[in-house]
C-alpha cells in the first residue's frame, strides 16, 4: 500500500464522503463529536456503540450509504510508541477493507495529549504500509489517500522529522529485501555513493586497497566470489565543532553460503538478509542526513559475499587482521566477525569516535537466547548500554545486555594465533562472539554490540511492519541519538 497525506483546514464533516477517521477515549465518550456530526447520526452512532465489542482498539460503523465512521481509541498515558501502533491498526484495517481515501479529524484527540500525537499517529501508519514488490509483475498499486483535517498550524518540522525516519527505515527494509543476485557488494557499493546527494560524505575502499591497508580479515571472507569487496564509509556533520563522531558499524554479508563450512540447503535463501547490520547503518545515516542531524557521525560498512569458490578462505587458515592481530579460521561459516575485526579497528584509528557501536546479524545462538523479542546487546561501557536500553524500550526495539568476562576469552584462544574466529568447547555462541569482537577496540573507545539475528527479519507481520525486512535498529539508534547527543 501507498499512502498519500495531506493536511487541511477543519471543513464540514457532513460533506465528506467515505471512511471519516475520530479519536475517543477509553471510556467511549463520544459527546465531543456532537459538533461534527448531525444529531440522527450522533444518536444512530450512540445506539450503534452500545452493541459493539468496545475491547477492540478501533471500531467502524457504517453511519449512512455515504459515509464510514472509524473510532480510534486513544487512551490517556499512552505512550508513543503505542500511538503508533494505533496508526499501524488503522492502516491494516482501511487495507483490507480496500479503503481509497480516508479523512482523520485530528481535533477530535483529547487535550491531555500533546499537540504532536497526530504525527506519531502517521508515522505509524506509514510504516506500517511498506512492502517490497520491486519483483512482482502485478504491483501492489493500492493507494491509500490520508486527509488529515485539523483547525491547529500544520508543524513541518515534525512532519518532516518523522518523513526522515521513515525514509532511513525503508531504505534499510529495501537493501535487506534485495535478492543477492541483484545487491551483491558491488552493487551495493555503488548504491551508496548516490548518497552523496543528500549530503554523505561517501568514501569506498576497494579489495586492492583493503589489502594493502592490511584487512585481511574482512578480505579473507570475500575470497572465494567472484565480486569484489569493500569498507564503505558514511560520514555527516552536523556540528560546526569538530568533536567526535558518534560511529556506527554494520556487517554486509551479501549472501552467506558459510563458504567451505558450507551451510545446509535448507533455509539458505534467507542468507540475502545477513547484510542487515550493514542496511541499518545506512538506512540510520540516510535519516540523519535528511532531517539534518545536529550530530557528526560516521557509519562504516564492510561488505563482502561468502561463496565457496576455488580461491575461497579454508578452515585452518591463518589471516593477519587490520589491528596487526592473527587469526585462525576455524570455521569459514563464522565469517561475520572478521568482517567487523577489521571494521571496528578501521573506524577507531581513522575516526577516533566518542563511541562505537555495531550492529550484526551475529550468531544463531541470540535467536535460541531471546528469540526474535530482543537484539543481544554487549558492551564494555555500563552508560552506554543503559541509553541503548532506554532507547530500545521507547521505541519498542529491544536491546537485551548479555555478559562480557575475560574468562570467555580462553575459549577463543588458539595454538597458533592470536585467536581463533569460533568457540569449539560449545555454549554461550553469542557471548563468545562479542568477546572476540572486544578484542578489537583497542583504546579503550566505548563500544556496544547489538547481535540482531533474531531481529532483522520476520516470517510475520510485526505490530509496524509486514513480513520480511524489519528495519529494526534505525529508530533505536535515531532515538539513541536523539535523546543524548543532540
Amino acid at each position: 500500500m501507498i499512502i498519500k497525506d495531506s493536511f487541511s483546514k477543519l471543513t464540514n464533516i457532513s460533506k465528506l464522503t467515505g471512511c471519516i477517521a475520530f479519536f475517543i477515549n477509553e471510556k467511549s465518550e463520544i459527546i465531543h463529536l456532537k459538533k461534527y456530526i448531525s444529531s440522527s447520526d450522533y444518536k444512530n452512532l450512540s445506539v450503534l456503540l452500545k452493541n459493539k465489542n468496545k475491547k477492540k482498539d478501533l471500531l467502524s460503523f457504517d453511519l449512512n450509504p455515504n459515509q464510514k465512521i472509524i473510532l480510534i481509541y486513544l487512551k490517556k498515558g499512552q505512550k508513543p510508541n503505542e500511538i503508533e501502533k494505533s496508526g499501524a491498526k488503522l492502516t491494516d484495517f482501511l487495507n483490507s477493507e480496500g479503503t481509497e481515501v480516508v479523512h482523520i479529524v485530528s481535533d477530535t484527540i483529547s487535550v491531555n495529549f500533546k499537540p504532536d500525537v497526530i504525527y506519531e499517529f502517521l508515522h505509524g501508519m506509514r510504516l506500517k504500509a511498506y512492502s517490497f514488490d520491486r519483483y512482482k509483475s502485478k504491483k501492489n498499486s493500492n493507494t491509500l489517500k490520508v486527509n488529515i483535517t485539523s483547525s491547529k498550524k500544520f508543524n513541518k518540522k515534525i512532519y518532516d522529522k518523522f518523513k526522515a525516519i521513515e525514509l532511513g527505515v525503508n531504505y534499510t527494509k529495501d537493501l535487506v529485501s534485495e535478492p543477492g543476485n541483484i545487491l551483491h557488494p558491488d552493487e551495493y557499493a555503488k548504491r551508496l555513493t548516490q548518497l552523496k546527494k543528500i549530503g554523505l560524505k561517501v568514501s569506498v575502499y576497494n579489495e586492492k586497497q583493503l589489502k594493502k591497508m592490511g584487512c585481511n580479515a574482512l578480505v579473507g571472507v570475500g575470497q572465494g566470489s567472484i565480486r569484489g569487496s569493500y569498507l564503505v564509509t558514511l560520514e555527516w556533520r552536523g556540528k560546526k565543532s569538530n568533536s567526535k563522531p558518534l560511529a556506527f558499524v554494520g556487517k554486509g554479508v551479501c549472501f552467506d553460503t558459510g563458504g567451505i563450512s558450507l551451510k545446509p540447503a535448507r533455509f539458505m535463501e534467507d542468507m540475502t538478509y545477513d547484510m542487515a547490520g550493514s542496511a541499518v547503518v545506512v538506512g540510520l545515516m540516510k535519516n540523519l542526513a535528511l532531517r539534518k542531524s545536529k550530530v557528526n557521525a560516521v557509519g562504516v560498512v564492510g561488505l563482502v559475499e561468502n561463496m565457496p569458490g576455488g580461491n575461497a578462505q579454508r578452515p585452518g587458515d591463518i589471516v593477519k587482521s587490520y589491528s596487526g592481530k592473527t587469526i585462525e579460521v576455524l570455521n569459514t561459516d563464522a565469517e561475520g566477525r572478521l568482517v567487523l575485526a577489521d571494521a571496528i579497528t578501521f573506524t577507531e584509528k581513522k575516526f577516533k569516535p566518542n563511541l562505537i557501536i555495531d550492529l550484526a546479524t551475529l550468531t544463531g545462538a541470540i535467536v535460541v537466547a531471546l528469540g526474535s523479542e530482543y537484539a543481544g546487546l554487549f558492551s564494555n561501557n555500563d552508560n552506554l548500554s543503559r541509553q541503548i536500553h532506554a532507547a530500545g524500550e521507547k521505541v519498542e526495539e529491544k536491546a537485551w545486555r548479555l555478559p562480557l568476562h575475560p574468562n570467555y576469552d580462553k575459549l577463543m584462544n588458539s595454538k597458533n594465533a592470536d585467536m581463533q574466529n569460533i568457540n569449539y568447547v560449545g555454549g554461550a555462541g553469542s557471548t563468545t562472539a562479542a568477546q572476540f569482537l572486544q578484542r578489537f577496540i583497542l583504546n579503550k573507545t566505548p563500544w556496544a554490540h547489538l547481535d540482531i539475528a533474531g531481529m532483522a527479519f520476520s516470517k510475520y507481520a510485526g505490530a509496524l511492519n509486514s513480513s520480511g525486512a524489519t528495519g529494526y535498529g534505525v529508530r533505536l539508534l535515531n532515538k539513541f541519538i536523539e535523546d543524548n547527543y543532540e
